[in-house]
C-alpha cells in the first residue's frame, strides 16, 4: 500500500474566504483517508511539508474542446484522427501542468479518449465528455456556408466538433448513440455562434419540442442535457424546456437567471474565450465575419457574471478555448475575480465543478473518501487569484490520483 502525508497543509477548496488552519492529509491507494489537525503520517508514508504553501483540489474545467486543436472549427473537422489525438495529448498534458485534473468536454472528444487517459497511457486530467455536439442544420456545428447544399451527413471524424439532426426523431437518435458511445451528458447546440458561418448569435436552435426530446433521452439515461447559449430568450426556452447546464450565458438577465436558479440549473460562463477571439482570432484563422460576432457577446460578459451572482445562479468553471488559444485557460480566474469575491471564482472551479460532473465527494475537494487530486501553491489564491495562472508557474506539486504529476 503506498501512502503519502502532507503536513501542515492549509486548505483553499472554496467553501471559506479564508485559507483552513494547518491540517494533516493522508493519502493511500489514491485516495484521501484523512484530513484533520490531528493526523498523523500512517508508518512508513513519505511525508511532505507544506507550511507557508496552499493546498488545493485539482482544479476543474467544466467547458474544453480537447480536440479543438486549430482555431478553426471547420478545419478540425477535416483534419485526420491521427493528429488530432496526438495534438490533443499535447494539449491534455498542458491542462494537467496548469493544475487542471479534471476536465469536461463540451463536443467532440470520444470515448476511446477517456480510456486511454483512464488506462494511464499519457498524463492528462480526468475526462468527462458529452460525446458529439447536437445541432440542426444551419446551426453552430454546420460549417457547410450560404452556398454548400451538399445533403449533411455525419462525420465522424475525431476533430468534428458535432453532429447534425433534424426534427425528434433524429434528435432522440443521436442522443441515444452519443450516450451509447459512451456521453456521460448530452449537449445540444441551442444559440447561434461565434465559429459557425449562418447562425447570428440570436438565432435559436432547435424547436422545442426536439429540445425536449434531448431532455427526455438524458433523464431516460440518468443524466442531463447541456446548451450552447448566450441570450435571455434562448436560456428561458432551454431551461422551460428542462435543460441544465447552460453554457456561456453572456446575454442572460438577472429574472431569467432567478428563474434559473429556481429550476436548479447551474451556468457555465466562458468569458476569457471571447477576450482572446477579439484580439487573437483573425490572425490565428478566424475569419473576420466571425470575429465580428464576438464583440455581440463579449462586451456583456461581465454584468452577466454580476446578474447571474445576484440571483443566486451557481457559475461552474470554464474556458472554451481554442486552437493556440488554450495557453489562456487559467485567465479565467483574473476576468471572474474582476467581478466575484475570489471565493467564488475558486468554487467555480471545485466544488460547484464536481457537482455538474456528477464526481461531487469524488473531486473538487480535500476530504475524506476523495481522489487524491491536489495541486500545492506558493501563496493564497484567495489574496491574487494570478497565482493560478502563469502555466502552473506558482504550483510547484500537481497530484492526479495521489501520483506527482509535477514536483514531488
Amino acid at each position: 500500500m503506498t501512502s503519502l502525508f502532507l503536513a501542515h497543509a492549509r486548505i483553499v477548496d472554496g467553501t471559506a474566504p479564508e485559507p483552513s488552519a494547518p491540517q494533516g492529509v493522508v493519502i493511500e491507494n489514491g485516495l484521501i483517508r484523512e484530513v484533520s489537525p490531528s493526523a498523523r503520517a500512517p508508518q512508513g508514508a513519505s511525508t511532505i511539508d507544506l507550511s507557508g504553501k496552499v493546498l488545493m483540489p485539482g482544479l476543474i474545467d467544466c467547458h474544453v474542446h480537447i480536440n479543438a486543436i486549430d482555431a478553426s472549427l471547420a478545419k478540425c473537422a477535416t483534419l485526420p484522427d491521427s493528429l488530432v489525438m496526438a495534438r490533443s495529448i499535447r494539449l491534455l498534458h498542458q491542462m494537467l501542468m496548469r493544475g487542471f485534473t479534471t476536465v469536461r468536454d463540451v463536443g467532440g472528444a470520444d470515448h476511446g479518449q477517456v480510456v486511454a487517459v483512464e488506462e494511464g497511457l499519457f498524463p492528462a486530467p480526468r475526462l468527462v465528455i458529452s460525446g458529439k455536439a447536437l445541432s440542426q442544420s444551419g446551426g453552430h456545428c454546420d460549417f457547410r456556408g450560404p452556398f454548400d447544399n451538399t445533403p449533411p451527413r455525419f462525420n465522424t471524424r475525431l476533430g468534428a466538433l458535432g453532429r447534425l439532426c433534424d426534427g425528434v426523431p433524429e434528435v432522440r437518435r443521436a442522443a441515444r448513440e452519443e450516450i451509447k458511445s459512451g456521453a456521460r451528458f448530452v449537449k445540444i447546440m441551442a444559440n447561434g455562434g461565434v465559429a459557425s458561418p449562418t447562425d447570428p448569435i440570436h438565432f435559436l436552435g432547435f424547436s422545442r419540442e426536439e429540445i425536449s426530446a434531448a431532455v427526455e433521452e438524458a433523464r431516460n439515461a440518468g443524466t442531463y442535457v447541456s446548451a450552447h447559449l448566450y441570450t435571455d430568450e434562448g436560456i428561458r426556452r432551454a431551461v422551460e424546456c428542462g435543460v441544465h447546464s447552460l453554457e456561456h450565458c453572456n446575454l442572460i438577465t438577472e429574472a431569467t437567471a432567478r428563474f434559473a436558479a429556481e429550476q436548479g440549473a447551474v451556468a457555465v460562463p466562458t468569458l476569457v474565450t471571447y477576450d482572446k477571439l477579439s484580439s487573437e482570432g483573425e490572425e490565428l484563422g478566424i475569419g473576420a465575419e466571425a470575429v465580428a460576432k464576438v464583440d455581440d457577446v463579449r462586451l456583456a460578459g461581465m454584468e452577466s457574471l454580476a446578474r447571474m451572482q445576484a440571483a443566486g445562479l451557481p457559475m461552474a468553471y470554464g474556458s472554451d478555448l481554442l486552437g493556440a488559444m488554450h495557453r489562456h485557460q487559467s485567465e479565467e480566474f483574473v476576468i471572474r475575480g474582476k467581478v466575484l469575491p475570489p471565493q467564488m471564482v475558486i468554487a467555480a472551479a471545485t466544488h460547484i465543478a464536481a457537482k455538474l460532473c456528477r464526481m461531487e465527494g469524488r473531486i473538487g475537494t480535500v476530504a475524506a473518501g476523495a481522489h487524491a487530486d491536489l495541486i500545492v501553491v506558493d501563496g493564497n489564491p484567495l489574496e491574487d487569484l494570478s497565482l493560478l495562472t502563469f502555466q502552473g508557474r506558482h504550483m510547484p506539486m500537481i497530484l492526479k490520483g495521489g501520483v506527482f504529476m509535477k514536483g514531488g
